[in-house]
C-alpha cells in the first residue's frame, strides 16, 4: 500500500471506532464454513481491523467482525429472502451492507433489512475501498 492510499484510508477512517485486527485463523474459518471467498481489499481491512462502528463522512456505519458474518446472515435468514447476498454491517438502523455474490465480482449493495430481497439491493459501489469512499461523501 502506498503511503498516499494509507493516508487516505486513514482520512476515511478517522471517526471510525476500530475492532483490533481479525486473527488470521478467524478469517479462513468463515471461508472454509462458508465457501465465500473475501474480496481482497475487505480482506485488506479486515488485517488492519476486524468490524467497528462509527462515522464514515456523514455516514454512520457498524461492520461486523469476521466471526459474526455466518451467525448474522442466518438470524436475518439472508440464504431465504437475498440469496447471494452476504451481509457485513449495517447503517445502525434499517440498511444493511452486503457482497453481491451474484456477480462474479461481489460489488457492495445496500438492502434493507424490511422488505430484504435481491430486487431491493441498490448498488454503493464495486469495491469495499469504494465503499469506504462513497461513504465519506454522501
Amino acid at each position: 500500500m502506498s503511503g498516499n492510499e494509507s493516508t487516505n484510508e486513514a482520512r476515511l477512517l478517522s471517526r471510525f471506532n476500530r475492532n483490533p485486527p481479525a486473527v488470521l485463523s478467524l478469517i479462513q474459518k468463515f471461508e472454509a464454513a462458508s465457501d465465500i471467498g473475501l474480496p481482497d481489499d475487505y480482506l485488506e481491512f479486515l488485517q488492519k481491523a476486524n468490524g467497528g462502528e462509527g462515522w464514515i463522512g456523514d455516514a454512520y456505519v457498524m461492520l461486523w467482525r469476521v466471526e459474526e458474518l455466518l451467525e448474522r446472515n442466518s438470524a436475518y435468514r439472508v440464504a431465504e429472502y437475498a440469496r447471494g447476498f452476504l451481509l457485513f454491517g449495517s447503517d445502525g438502523g434499517g440498511e444493511a451492507f452486503a457482497f453481491d455474490l451474484r456477480s462474479g465480482s461481489g460489488p457492495i449493495v445496500s438492502v434493507p433489512f424490511i422488505g430484504m430481497d435481491g430486487a431491493s439491493a441498490t448498488p454503493i459501489a464495486a469495491t469495499f475501498k469504494g465503499f469506504l469512499e462513497s461513504l465519506s461523501t454522501s
